[in-house]
């Protein structure tokens, strides 16, 4: 738990305030969790306690718009992590898995690999998911109702149509959540059973979050890239029949082909934001990349059961290189394009961090076969990176960035030993790659950053700094921010924030965590425990 904490100046740093404004000299005087002025020659209360921001630049803590942190912000490593690139809030429940509503079992079985358990969390639904974070933690932590654990909650894992009463069902549990402060709805449609949801599906549920003002935010069906058009208009349709605020959950696409749809979609009544982070590649469950929907089922002997003779195995191994083989982002070299990321089956631990190809020559195996194996033996549970055929660059990306309705998400994923170092680098990477060097700026930054998702997401009065506002701030050294992960070495933490607040709170001190825990579960209008 935390204390209350004594009032905070940061003295003699260069104010960027969240909004277009120039940068400005000025001290920032916090206290009672809020910032009390900003200026210079600031009256002090006693007992204020001084943090020297000579030559850094202070900003509005970050807001990281695609998360995975949620189950796993209870470990120091990963808060580490976090507070290193000044992400000072998470929004979860992404991609349609979460542990709420329910008793969180389908989420710890089906992407156990992607979010890890939930260690306080054992049902109750959003309000009891949002109290473990309360004074439990160094940041802030947002969720979305998970459309794919609704649907999981009334339906289970069939490939079926939702009937009217199913429908009635899934609806009250969006609606509970809403009212519990959920900051809208998440899809999944690339996974089980969200891809079984029809857009009229969707379409219904989203209307009891445009009724709470929430977020309609979708991992799009049918994949990314240049299938992105197809998503993009399934979202489209939806905005229209139910009046939803959208947003498009780490869009990858073409820079031309996402700048000009989603403005033509813009025009034609279904504005969208977006999230995405500065890396080229992806990471996802292997399951879903590999098998077909009814094999990838969580929590069955689907899988085992399919391959326990030569027959069986044979069918499987043709309808994975059917996919592979059809999917324009990886073809005939694929098996060279994915890199074993975590791997929980003791026999295969080692091949972590190898691609597909290289696991396979190390054990005199086939890439399909090792794959099938690997699958069965961790019980679906295993995580990838992918990487594509050609990377954009940094110069290729800042068009995408540019468009007003870009947020900053890492899709971050903290779970195994060669994660992707997006977790660990995606807001140090923006600072170093696009503001440092003027690609965006500085103010242009910031609000992508911070401002903008919390605006979007209904994250209450923070974002910027200003009097009154929540003192989420932090504190970067322009000359020193950079990310450190790589593919290589994918963990290593980003350097020059070394000093962040939450709720006027240092959570980290001088690049430490100092142990303080002034986080809270955020409702939609932005309060947490003690009325934040």
């Amino acid at each position: 738990m935390t204390v209350p904490a004594s009032p905070v100046l940061l003295r003699g740093g260069t104010v960027l305030d969240g909004t277009t404004a120039d940068a400005r000299a000025a001290d920032v005087l916090v206290a009672a969790g809020r910032i009390v002025a900003v200026g210079t020659d600031l009256d002090l209360p006693a007992g204020t306690r001084t943090i020297d921001c000579g030559e850094r630049l202070v900003l509005p803590g970050f807001v990281d718009a695609h998360s995975h942190a949620g189950s796993l912000v209870f470990d120091e490593a990963v808060q580490h992590a976090l507070l290193r690139q000044g992400v000072t809030t998470v929004v979860t429940g992404q991609d349609g898995v979460g542990p709420a509503p329910g008793d969180g079992s389908y989420a710890d079985r089906y992407f156990a690999a992607i979010d890890g358990p939930h260690p306080r969390y054992g049902g109750g639904g959003i309000g009891a998911l949002l109290a473990t974070y309360d004074g439990a933690t160094p940041v802030n932590v947002a969720t979305l109702v998970p459309a794919g654990t609704v649907r999981h909650e009334v339906i289970g894992d069939d490939d079926r149509p939702a009937t009217p009463a199913d429908l009635e069902s899934m609806r009250a549990l969006v609606r509970q959540g809403l009212a519990a402060g959920a900051t809208g709805l998440a899809t999944g449609l690339d996974y089980v059973p969200g891809l079984y949801a029809d857009t009229a599906e969707i379409t219904a549920l989203c209307t009891e979050v445009a009724a709470a003002d929430g977020l309609y935010v979708s991992h799009m069906r049918g994949g990314y890239e240049r299938n992105a058009r197809a998503g993009l208009d399934e979202i489209a349709d939806i905005v229209r029949a139910s009046g939803v605020r959208a947003h498009v959950s780490h869009l990858h696409a073409p820079v031309e082909l996402a700048i000009a749809a989603l403005a033509e979609l813009a025009a034609a009544g279904a504005p969208m934001s977006f999230d995405a982070y500065p890396y080229s590649r992806g990471c996802t469950i292997l399951s879903m990349l590999l098998l077909p929907a009814e094999l990838a089922r969580p929590g069955t002997g689907d899988l085992a059961d399919a391959v326990a003779d030569e027959a069986g195995r044979h069918r499987v191994r043709t309808a994975v290189l059917e996919r592979v083989l059809g999917r324009a982002d990886l073809g005939t070299g694929w098996a060279d394009q994915i890199t074993l990321s975590h791997v929980p089956a003791p026999e295969f631990h080692a091949l972590q961090g190898r691609t597909l190809a290289e696991a396979a020559a190390a054990t005199g195996t086939d890439p399909v076969d090792l794959a099938i194996d690997v699958l069965v033996d961790s019980a679906l549970q295993v995580t990838v990176v992918m990487r594509v055929p050609r990377p954009r660059t940094a110069d290729e990306l800042t068009p995408l960035f540019r468009l007003p309705g870009h947020t900053a998400g890492s899709d971050g994923i903290f779970v195994g030993t060669h994660p992707h170092p997006r977790a660990y680098g995606t807001f140090a990477r923006y600072l170093a790659d696009h503001a440092v060097t003027g690609r965006l700026g500085w103010p242009e930054t910031v609000r992508h950053l911070s401002t903008t998702s919390v605006g979007r997401y209904r994250l209450g009065d923070r974002g910027t700094v200003r009097p009154g506002a929540v003192a989420d701030l932090v504190v970067v050294d322009p000359a020193r921010v950079s990310a450190r992960s790589s593919y290589e070495h994918p963990v290593r933490l980003a350097e020059g924030i070394d000093d962040v607040l939450v709720a006027g709170v240092p959570v980290l001190a001088d690049g430490a965590l100092t142990q303080a825990t002034p986080g809270a579960g955020l409702r939609r209008d932005g309060s947490g425990t003690g009325g934040r």
